[in-house]
C-alpha cells in the first residue's frame, strides 16, 4: 500500500490554515518547556474559551449539563478538560490523551558546587527520561522551574530564553585530547554523572585579605547573584524543581519551511493538537475529555502520572455534578469510552534505514500516524488495539478526508517504547496510539512536518465529533 503525502492534498486555503495552526504550535513549544509552564499555557487557553475550573463549580454547588465546559489541574503538572455532550456520561466519552513531560536534565536537590581550583561553579544534574547523553553537551541550555521556600513563597526561574539572558552549558573534551574518550561506546562517551551544568566562573568580589577570603569564591559569587536577583538561599534548592532544557525558540526548518525544529515535541505536538481540537469542537453528542499528563517518560508513575487516581477521581466528580454518580456508573463510563492515546511515532530516517521496516514505518509528511501496538520484543508492555476499533477509526478519518498512516516503532527486536495507552486500556476501553511522526525523537531538538501537525489536529477533531462506536 503506497504512502500518502499530505502536502499533495492541499489547496491554498488549506495551507493558510496549516500555517496559522503551526505558528500557534511553535508559540506553545516556546512558552511551555516544562510541565508547569505547559499547564499555565493550557489553562489560559481553555479559560479564554469559556472553560471553568471544576473546583469552583463544586464550591458554588452548581450542576453541570450538556454544553458545559470544565477543567481541573493537579499539582500544576497535569490538566484535564471536559466538554459535556448530550448523551449520558455512563454511555462513555471520547478521550484525547497525551503527555506534556519531555526528556531533559533535572537539577539535583543538593546541586551547587565548585571545582577545578576555583575554575567553575556547577549545578549537579540527573537526566530525566530516555536520552542519548552525548547529545546534551556543548549546547546553549536554559534553566526553567520553581524554587519553593519554607514559608511557601514560590520563585519562578526562566533563564536563557531572552537575547540578553545568560545561557548555561555542559562541557565536552576537546577533540585534540579525545583519543581515549572516542574509544568508548556511545552510551559511555558521556557519563550521567558528567552532565553537570557550568553556571559561573567569576569569584565573589571580596577584600584582598586572608580573613575575608571565601573557601569557594565562584560558588559564593553565584549564591550572591541568586540572593540579590531571586531572593533565595542555597538551602532553598532542597525544595526546588529546576529543569535544564535547550535554550531558544522552535524554528521553521528547510528552505521550504515545511518542518518544525524544536525541543519537547515528544509529546507536546500531540498535547497541542489534542487541546486545539478539543477547543474547536462544539455541540457534541458524546462528552469529550482531553487529559494531558506528566511522567510518561519515566513510566507514567507518581501523583501526576497517568497511573495516578487523579483522572478517575475527576471523572467521578464530574458525574456527581451531572447527577449520574455511582461507583458502577463511573466504571461504565470508563469502560465504554474510546480513546486516542496521542503520542509520537518514530519517523523513517533514510540515514539510518537499517533500524526501520520500511513498509511499516511512519513517514514525515505522511499524515496522522496510528500505532496498533507499541512495546518491545514480543509486544511486551503494549496496548494492542482491537481490529473493530481500528476499522471504526478508518471510516471516521476517511469520511473527513484526513490523511493518515500506520506504523511500528522500528524493526522487530531492534528496540521499543511505550505510551499511556496501556493505563487507560486497564479500564476496558478501546484505546489506540495515534499522533505525529518525529525525527530525532528524544534529542534536544526534534523535527516534525507541518503537514503531520495539521493532519493530527484534523484527525483528533474528527474523532471528537463522532459518537457512533
Amino acid at each position: 500500500m503506497s504512502k500518502n503525502r499530505a502536502w499533495e492534498t492541499y489547496e491554498e486555503k488549506d495551507l493558510k490554515k496549516l500555517e496559522k495552526l503551526c505558528k500557534e504550535y511553535r508559540e506553545f513549544l516556546d512558552n511551555g518547556k516544562t510541565e508547569r509552564e505547559c499547564v499555565d499555557v493550557i489553562v489560559n487557553k481553555v479559560e479564554a474559551e469559556g472553560y471553568r475550573e471544576l473546583d469552583a463549580v463544586i464550591k458554588k454547588g452548581e450542576k453541570l449539563k450538556a454544553g458545559d465546559k470544565v477543567y481541573a489541574v493537579w499539582m500544576n503538572k497535569t490538566v484535564v478538560t471536559f466538554q459535556l455532550g448530550k448523551n449520558p456520561l455512563a454511555e462513555g466519552m471520547n478521550i484525547l490523551g497525551a503527555h506534556i513531560d519531555s526528556p531533559r536534565l533535572d537539577v539535583k536537590q543538593v546541586p551547587l558546587y565548585e571545582d577545578g581550583d576555583h575554575s567553575f561553579a556547577y549545578f549537579d544534574t540527573h537526566y530525566y527520561g530516555g536520552v542519548k547523553k552525548y547529545q546534551w553537551v556543548t549546547l546553549p541550555l536554559a534553566i526553567h522551574g520553581v524554587v519553593v521556600k519554607k514559608d511557601g513563597t514560590t520563585i519562578e526561574l526562566n533563564l536563557g530564553e531572552e537575547e540578553d539572558d545568560p545561557v548555561f552549558f555542559v562541557s565536552d573534551l576537546l577533540i585534540h585530547l579525545s583519543a581515549e574518550q572516542l574509544e568508548k561506546k556511545a552510551a559511555k562517551v558521556i557519563e550521567g554523572e558528567a552532565l553537570d551544568l557550568i553556571i559561573g566562573s567569576k569569584p565573589l568580589t571580596i577584600k584582598n585579605d586572608e580573613e575575608s577570603k571565601e573557601k569557594d569564591p565562584i560558588k559564593a559569587g553565584v549564591l550572591s547573584i541568586l540572593k540579590e536577583n531571586y531572593d533565595f538561599e542555597e538551602e532553598d534548592l532542597l525544595s526546588a524543581e529546576l529543569e535544564i532544557v535547550p535554550a531558544g525558540k522552535a524554528r521553521e526548518a528547510g528552505f521550504d519551511r515545511s518542518m518544525i525544529l524544536g525541543y519537547g515535541q515528544d509529546d507536546r505536538v500531540c498535547a497541542f493538537t489534542s487541546l486545539r481540537a478539543a477547543l474547536d469542537v462544539k455541540n457534541l453528542d458524546r462528552t469529550l475529555c482531553c487529559i494531558l499528563v506528566d511522567k510518561e517518560e519515566i513510566g507514567s508513575v507518581g501523583a501526576t502520572g497517568m497511573q495516578s487516581a487523579f483522572f478517575e477521581n475527576t471523572v467521578a466528580e464530574v458525574m456527581n455534578l451531572t447527577g449520574e454518580y455511582s461507583e458502577l456508573n463511573v466504571r461504565r463510563c470508563l469502560a465504554k469510552s474510546c480513546m486516542l492515546s496521542s503520542d509520537v511515532s518514530a519517523a523513517y530516517d533514510p540515514s539510518y534505514a537499517s533500524a526501520f521496516e520500511k513498509k511499516n514505518a511512519a513517514w514525515l509528511g505522511g499524515g496522522m500516524c496510528f500505532n496498533k501496538f507499541t512495546g518491545a520484543r514480543g509486544k511486551s508492555g503494549s496496548n494492542d488495539a482491537n481490529a473493530e476499533y481500528i476499522a471504526h477509526l478508518r471510516k471516521v478519518l476517511d469520511d473527513k478526508k484526513v490523511v493518515w498512516q500506520t506504523a511500528e516503532l522500528g524493526k522487530v527486536d531492534v528496540g521499543g517504547g511505550g505510551t499511556i495507552a496501556y493505563v487507560l486500556a486497564l479500564y476496558g476501553m478501546n484505546v489506540i496510539d495515534s499522533g505525529v511522526a518525529v525525527l530525532n525523537m528524544h534529542a534536544p531538538w526534534e523535527c516534525t512536518s507541518k503537514a503531520d501537525v495539521y493532519e493530527a489536529y484534523r484527525g483528533y477533531k474528527a474523532f471528537a465529533e463522532n459518537a457512533n462506536f
